[in-house]
C-alpha cells in the first residue's frame, strides 16, 4: 500500500469540532506539522474531510 505525507497548512481554530478531532486523529495539530501514513480507505476519508486544512503528497 502506498504512503502519503500529510502537512497541516491552515489552522483548526474556528472550525467545527469534528474537523478539530480529525486533525488530532491524523497526528497533526500545529501548523506545518507533517506525518506519514499508509494510504488506507480510513485515512483517505479523514484527509477528504479536512482537505482544506492540509496538503497531501504521495510518497
Amino acid at each position: 500500500m502506498s504512503k502519503v505525507r500529510i502537512t497541516q497548512v491552515k489552522s483548526a481554530i474556528d472550525r467545527p469540532e469534528k474537523q478539530k478531532l480529525t486533525i488530532k486523529a491524523l497526528g497533526l495539530g500545529k501548523l506545518n506539522r507533517t506525518v506519514e501514513k499508509e494510504n488506507s480507505d480510513a485515512i483517505a476519508g479523514m484527509i477528504r474531510k479536512v482537505s482544506h486544512l492540509v496538503k497531501v503528497e504521495e510518497i
